[in-house]
């Protein structure tokens, strides 16, 4: 009886032990969500203890929401929590938005953050437009280049005011398509214009261009206006194009040329053959002129047309012929 005694009154002294130990813990914590006005009790930070959630930081951003006037179920900041979520940027998110008049809430602030935005910096951006740079800093070529149809090739730097889009924010393309698709902008416009004087003396050419494409479709942000901070001429790509296709042009007449000359060559060296085979041919017939006469004579087949005298001499001369 005595040692049942003992062991409930331990019982007894170890939860009033920790009773006294989560009273201490939170009492400071409970005091100050009770003078903010917030309803979180004991019991509800104990729960949040064990299902590892920081009460501090819960109750926190309530009386940071509920101060601006904000109404934030506990039951939503713990699942942002336990979602993997920032409760502390949400919380700034929202009480600027809120402040700024955007009109957004938790559960939307909360979706943004959840998919991997950040959601201070688009509300911030959201309230204060910002600039991007176009090419940005950091990037390989200083300007971006197109070339008229007059071949004058140009240098641009552009710059673009935008803001958030909190709609678009979740799944919209960021600040990169954004950049990319002005520089494709600027390029098409400078390659439209019929000179490059027209874009020297009209630079808001370019700005009427680019807004009119629509480049922020499908983005999470919405340009405001398109500024052509600078146009530089580079050099003339056409008349180096010319230069190479002349280059090219006389090479291909060279080749030609070449061509016509070894063929020359070739047809004169068949004419000479044949110049040497008709000698040939003519040394041929000389040679078998003797052969002729002299079967001639030996047949007696010689027309006797001529006197005799004359056949006699021309025998002789045949035979010192033959002789010699």
């Amino acid at each position: 009886m005595l040692l049942t005694g003992f062991i409930v009154g331990g019982l007894i002294l170890g939860a009033g032990a920790v009773l006294v130990a989560v009273f201490a813990r939170f009492l400071p914590l409970w005091l100050q969500a009770k003078a903010s006005g917030v309803p979180v009790s004991f019991l509800d930070m104990c729960m949040m203890r064990l299902r590892r959630v920081d009460p501090a930081l819960v109750t926190n951003c309530l009386i940071a929401l509920h101060k601006a006037g904000i109404a934030v179920l506990r039951v939503d900041a713990e699942t942002h929590l336990l979602s993997g979520g920032d409760l502390g940027a949400v919380t700034d998110a929202l009480i600027r938005a809120h402040k700024a008049g955007l009109g957004m809430d938790f559960p939307r602030l909360a979706a943004i953050d959840l998919a991997g935005r950040n959601v201070v910096t688009a509300v911030a951006a959201r309230v204060n437009p910002k600039v991007l740079l176009c090419p940005p800093q950091g990037a390989p070529l200083p300007a971006l280049y197109g070339v008229c149809r007059d071949g004058i090739r140009l240098g641009v730097r552009a710059r673009a005011t935008v803001r958030t889009n909190l709609n678009r924010l979740v799944g919209g393309a960021g600040e990169d398509t954004i950049v990319a698709r002005i520089g494709e902008g600027i390029v098409g416009a400078i390659g439209r214009a019929a000179s490059h004087k027209d874009i020297l003396a009209r630079p808001e050419t370019i700005s009427e261009h680019l807004l009119q494409r629509g480049l922020d479709s499908g983005t999470c942000f919405e340009i405001l206006s398109m500024d052509i901070a600078d146009v530089d001429v580079v050099d003339n790509v056409g008349a180096r194009l010319q230069g190479v296709q002349a280059e090219t042009d006389k090479k291909i007449a060279q080749a030609h040329a070449e061509i016509r000359r070894a063929a020359a060559v070739a047809a004169q060296a068949e004419m000479k053959a044949q110049t040497l085979g008709s000698y040939a041919s003519v040394v041929t017939a000389r040679a078998s002129m003797p052969l002729a006469a002299a079967a001639a004579f030996r047949e007696a087949n010689v027309g006797m047309s001529r006197p005799l005298s004359a056949v006699a001499s021309s025998r002789l001369r045949w035979q010192w012929w033959v002789n010699r």
